[in-house]
């Protein structure tokens, strides 16, 4: 697949899949990068191509009607009967990405009261509104790039976009707007555990480590075994082939879950059945994904959560991905006593790629970024926005702390 996914247009590139379905593991995705690279530096000396017209007609091309497949199959994972029999009045925007044909097709089959609010395909995205940095960035969980939507929010019931491989949700409620991915996240799984009988009874959730607590409350309430690992959806790709993990998510508004007989649905993210689970919530339940999540809020406390960037070189970044509990040397954070450091995921033992530090009110996380000379700092208070701010400014003095240390040792 080619796609800029959530990105600007500019940073396009091709995303494998291998033959599970779920997202490649970086041994993969590095020998693609290390040979693309390698056959760049030649001036793609070695790369053996064909005519598109002996292409089309080779026997080893074969067509597939993947919309009419993905859509006919739509109401074994998705209540659709429910939606269409309330009436449920639905908005959605493609983002003019890989979704725009398959909605066409969702409402005609299944008949229900949805509105495509723009089908224009440009792969200059010239449509979109600019993102919080100016840069255009389809990206359906950033109230800069869903100024759209959000504007029409009194027109629907519920309303979601995807980005442009449709593997990210935005909800849009009546009630709250545009909801973060955690809060989401958190309501679908207290509606799934409760509305999906067929599921296996020990059917566990998955979250990543830096995906909101909020989930961790909801999953024990529901007396649900709770998978933490790190960030990339690979990690559950396993459990959903076998129907083990029945709903997984990450805070990057990416999740999935089982069919409603509890067997595989798909091993990647599907941004198409988060989206019309919304529209099945509002149907069963009366209220939209914003009002349930702010019942749960009453139940399990109101988390302030987020996530910001702070610079690093390359050097410090690979300080940060090696970095050890007894490297940070921390006891309190934000005024509390340090639970657990944590380098590896509780759920699968592998390493998070940066340091997890959890208090009784609230937790941080660091990690390196990927692609950007910054790195990414997630932190969650359940006690309030000056105490989310107090664990942020922490978080920043100790990494800035190790930083220096090593920078001194050298």
């Amino acid at each position: 697949m080619i796609t800029p996914s959530h990105n600007p247009p500019a940073d396009g590139g091709f995303k494998y899949n291998p033959a599970n379905g779920g997202p490649a593991d970086t041994a993969v995705t590095d020998w693609i990068q290390n040979t693309a690279n390698d056959f760049l530096r030649k001036k793609l000396a070695g790369v053996q191509r064909v005519p598109y017209e002996r292409a089309l007609v080779a026997s080893t091309l074969h067509k597939h009607d993947y919309i009419s497949a993905y859509v006919g199959d739509l109401s074994n994972v998705i209540d659709m009967e429910s939606i269409r029999d309330a009436g449920v009045k639905v908005g959605i925007d493609p983002l003019g990405g890989a979704a725009v044909h398959y909605w066409p097709a969702v409402i005609d089959k299944y008949k229900i009261n949805a509105t495509v609010v723009s089908d224009v395909v440009d792969p200059t995205f010239r449509f979109m509104t600019a993102d919080w940095d100016g840069k255009i960035r389809m990206d359906c969980s950033s109230p800069y790039a869903m100024v759209r939507l959000l504007a029409m929010r009194d027109r629907f019931d519920v309303a979601f976009a995807n980005d442009t491989d449709a593997d990210r949700h935005g909800i849009v409620t009546r009630s709250s707007g545009l909801m973060n991915p955690n809060h989401y996240l958190a309501t679908a799984i207290s509606y799934l555990f409760r509305n999906r009988p067929q599921w296996r009874k020990d059917a566990a959730i998955g979250k990543t480590v830096v995906s909101s607590s909020m989930i961790d409350r909801v999953a024990a309430s529901l007396e649900r075994k709770l998978i933490e690992t790190p960030v990339g959806f690979k990690w559950f790709v396993d459990g959903l082939i076998d129907g083990s993990v029945g709903f997984c998510g990450e805070e990057s508004a990416g999740a999935s879950c089982l069919r409603t007989d509890g067997t595989v649905w798909t091993t990647d993210k599907d941004g198409l059945i988060l989206g019309l689970l919304a529209a099945e919530m509002t149907a069963r339940e009366g209220r939209d994904p914003g009002e349930i999540y702010n019942d749960l809020t009453k139940k399990f406390g109101e988390p302030a959560y987020e996530r910001i960037d702070a610079p690093a070189t390359p050097a410090q970044k690979d300080i940060l991905k090696k970095l050890t509990p007894e490297k940070l040397d921390a006891h309190e954070l934000a005024g509390e006593k340090i639970l657990k450091t944590l380098t590896v995921a509780p759920g699968n033992g592998a390493p998070i790629g940066g340091i997890k530090v959890i208090a009784e009110g609230g937790w941080f996380a660091a990690r390196p970024s990927g692609t950007e000379e910054v790195y990414k700092i997630y932190a969650e208070s359940f006690r309030g926005v000056d105490h989310l701010h107090r664990i942020q400014a922490e978080a920043q003095e100790l990494i800035a702390r190790v930083f220096k240390q090593a920078e001194s040792a050298h």
